[in-house]
């Protein structure tokens, strides 16, 4: 792993206050750097402090109702005022998808005082983000179904309360319910274009009927059924009829299509039919994920919306965090390797702004980057990375020492096993 000092049991409170006093870019470089201690307390201690740094300035404005007031909306020339309408559900959504199945756990052996408390105050801070949203009298109401982007982003707000349906689904008072299964309604409006935003209407149609609210089946049989006719092979999926090189297999696509057969696979045989190869596509994509992160922590600045940074893994953080990893990929190389990719992707000097925001960039501020569709909010979906923190420490992926992954083990000329596609019948 990349060299660094191991964390200091006091940043945490450190990094608060280097972000109050609006110094975020001047943080240290061992404040910034992934551990290479060979204790894995080490690695849950470095994510954690990843957590905060970035969650911090977005949980704080939304318990306080001021997102709107203190988020910037840094934008592609010209897209600022449109970017504007939807930027703060961005935020929002995107952030809570990422942290919510670390929201959902409940201490145990092996947990830090400073983490429990660490959670229990995101716990709090999200619920009041999530009621603010909702209350058409709060400064923070987010404009549900006045744009096409919060089609987009009320479904990662969906998936948010899926993953995390005791601490902050279930939590939210019977008014907040209601007005969010309103919201999610007012997104039927919105004509998703013929790709991967067909799973975003599947998943407000997933919430709605958790909520136990009259919902769509066939949005979700039509985006299921499309989804499996556009597979290429070798667990690749076409966003749309046609194959992208990007990263949208990871950043929507099969994170979506495991949580749709989660929620939904029971709802009918036919879709219940599809939760084995859409789980055997998503072991085989996390090993072609694992194998695309270098020995440094980078990885392939290719396609669209490279400046969701270390999002760019979520569907191998969420195989991590679901226990489906390929066989040959163990849980502490994967902890290793997501390690290195953050610190590549979120300690470059210009990530943060004076205040603490994301700036749009992959390695630091390269505003270049980001396409018109692409605004502050949208950078929170780097989270996604985040996704193991939703297991316990006592769980091998926490627990086992630091381990080389497989680029490593190539690059250092030491013999390994030969990679090879996965065909099916």
């Amino acid at each position: 792993m990349p060299t660094s000092k191991a964390p200091n049991p006091n940043r945490r409170s450190f990094l608060l206050g280097t972000l109050a006093a609006g110094a975020a870019t001047a943080l240290p470089a061992e404040a910034r750097a992934a551990p290479n201690s060979l204790d894995p307390k080490d690695d849950r201690a470095y994510w954690l402090q990843q957590v905060e740094l970035v969650s911090e300035p977005v949980l704080k404005a939304l318990k306080e109702g001021n997102l709107r007031q203190k988020m910037p909306v840094e934008a592609a020339p010209g897209q600022a005022q449109a970017r504007a309408v939807g930027t703060h559900l961005e935020a929002l959504g995107r952030l809570l998808a990422g942290l919510a199945p670390w929201l959902e756990l409940e201490p145990s052996t092996g947990e830090t005082e400073k983490e429990t408390a660490l959670r229990n105050r995101y716990r709090d801070y999200a619920l009041a983000g999530i009621t603010s949203a909702l209350d058409p009298a709060s400064p923070d109401t987010m404009p549900f179904g006045q744009s096409s982007q919060t089609l987009v982003d009320s479904s990662f707000l969906a998936l948010a309360l899926l993953r995390a349906p005791k601490q902050l689904l279930q939590k939210l008072d019977a008014k907040t319910q209601q007005r969010l299964a309103e919201a999610l309604v007012t997104q039927r409006k919105v004509q998703p274009p013929f790709n991967n935003w067909l799973l975003f209407a599947a998943m407000n149609e997933a919430l709605l009927m958790t909520l136990h609210q009259p919902w769509d089946r066939m949005r979700v049989d039509y985006a299921l059924r499309e989804l499996q006719s556009w597979y290429l092979g070798d667990a690749t999926y076409g966003d749309g009829p046609h194959f992208h090189w990007d990263f949208y297999n990871s950043f929507v696509i099969q994170p979506y299509l495991l949580q749709l057969m989660d929620t939904l696979a029971n709802e009918s045989p036919a879709w219940s039919s599809m939760r084995t190869p859409i789980h055997q596509r998503a072991q085989r994509y996390a090993a072609i994920q694992e194998r695309l992160i270098a020995p440094d922590g980078s990885y392939p600045a290719i396609g669209r919306s490279i400046t969701y940074r270390c999002g760019a893994f979520h569907l191998l953080a969420d195989a991590a965090r679901r226990n489906i990893l390929p066989e040959g990929v163990t849980p502490p190389q994967v902890r290793s390797a997501l390690s290195a990719v953050m610190q590549r992707t979120l300690s470059p000097a210009g990530t943060f702004s004076s205040e603490g925001w994301l700036q749009i960039g992959l390695a630091g501020h390269q505003p270049g980057l980001g396409e018109t569709y692409i605004s502050t909010g949208s950078l929170y979906l780097c989270s996604a990375a985040w996704l193991p923190l939703g297991l316990p420490p006592s769980n091998p992926f926490w627990s086992q020492p630091p381990q080389p992954w497989t680029s490593q083990i190539i690059w250092s000329g030491k013999n390994t096993q030969a990679d090879h596609a996965h065909d099916e019948s």
